[in-house]
């Protein structure tokens, strides 16, 4: 039994449903100011929805850049009990695996980082720069009182961070074969279409939005919003909800209300893209209206001092060639990227985050915390 592998079983043992840390913030700083870090709980949010965040730096004794280590201690409910093979908060192996609620996403990343650090920081006590964590319970949830208020802090103090990896679980086949050095922009949209109500036998007497908005809809869904670019694919504009009428077969409905939602690249921006939502719109006559909500806005990071040292720690370790990627959703990435010049994420196979007896191999957790190391010494340690 590794130390990473016995504070990764700890970890899970705390059933953290978001946004409930059940003290593994407490565990982790308590660690971590053993080996010099100086920690720092900033609670966010309501009394009753309370979020634990926590921010830990140690300085290194020469100049250098910080090189911070993000992650969530938070994870996403079970589902039903009976569908687990084991119980989601007992650590269970099988088969080569460990099983529990955020083995994947993203208890064995917070892990080996701890493990890693520690590590780096007794083989080099006088190192560069600093190391540093910050870590949130609100990944999972709502995203309003974890990392995003955490970096406004930081900004607000000056702080000024370098290099930042994200603990997600990024790899898809093994471990390794994945890096993320950036994420799409979210923008959502609620568009209302008014019409006039009436009765289906008299349409001359109404307004049906449905008929009205179908071409508008059928025009906003065969753009092409822009062609990507060398890093991210092109944006996509997807529609996710759409409801109109009653319930009633003989009623011609008032208003019609689609929910959609852009992923959009840096080749795109908010506003470019909902002044291009409402031209099409004006240009077929509606009546219409919509609520945005910016979920995020995309991140780069170009190939520099954090993924060399990456994606070196990576080959070493496992021989594997990293890809650089931004596709999936977003992350706290998103966040961090406001205050910090180079962000990626990395971490295990992604194939059983949020499903029913979500695991790890084992094998690749020790090899994990060797690559988060190994990037410690590329960044910090000459």
């Amino acid at each position: 039994m590794t130390t990473v592998l016995r504070l990764l079983e700890t970890l899970i043992a705390r059933p953290s449903v978001t946004p409930d840390d059940r003290g593994c913030q407490e565990l982790i700083a308590e660690r971590l100011a053993r080996a010099g870090f100086a920690c720092e709980h900033l609670p966010f949010g309501p009394e009753d929805f309370r979020v634990a965040n926590l921010w830990a730096v140690r300085a290194g004794a020469k100049p250098g850049p910080t090189v911070v280590f993000a992650g969530h201690t938070d994870v996403v409910p079970t589902g039903p009990l009976g569908a687990w093979a084991s119980d989601p908060f007992v650590p269970s192996y099988r088969e080569g695996k460990l099983f529990g609620r955020g083995a994947a996403d993203m208890k064995t990343s917070v892990a080996a980082m701890v493990v890693a650090a520690e590590e780096f920081v007794h083989a080099n006590p006088s190192h560069a720069g600093r190391v540093a964590f910050l870590l949130t319970s609100d990944e999972e949830g709502p995203s309003v009182d974890g990392t995003v208020k955490v970096v406004q802090a930081l900004k607000e103090r000056g702080e000024h961070l370098d290099c930042c990896i994200v603990g997600e679980p990024t790899s898809v086949e093994q471990l390794g074969d994945m890096i993320k050095n950036g994420r799409r922009g979210s923008l959502s949209g609620k568009l209302t279409v008014r019409g006039i109500q009436g009765h289906v036998a008299y349409p001359q007497l109404a307004r049906n939005p449905i008929h009205l908005a179908a071409p508008a809809l059928a025009e906003l869904a065969a753009q092409a919003w822009d062609q990507g670019n060398e890093y991210f694919p092109p944006t996509t504009w997807q529609m996710s909800n759409i409801h109109g009428g009653t319930g009633a077969t003989n009623v011609i409905p008032g208003e019609l209300v689609v929910d959609f939602n852009f992923r959009f690249s840096t080749a795109s921006t908010p506003e470019g893209l909902k002044a291009r939502v409402g031209e099409i719109l004006e240009r077929h006559g509606l009546d219409w209206s919509i609520a945005w909500t910016l979920g995020g806005e995309p991140f780069l990071t170009p190939v520099g001092s954090l993924v060399a040292a990456l994606s070196s720690a990576i080959t070493a370790e496992t021989g594997v060639k990293a890809e650089l990627s931004t596709t999936g959703g977003t992350s706290d990435g998103r966040f961090i990227a406001k205050v910090c010049e180079q962000v990626v994420e990395f971490g295990p196979v992604n194939a059983t985050i949020h499903k029913v007896d979500e695991c790890v191999s084992v094998d690749a957790v020790e090899p994990l915390k060797n690559i988060y190391r190994r990037t410690l010494e590329g960044l910090l340690a000459a």
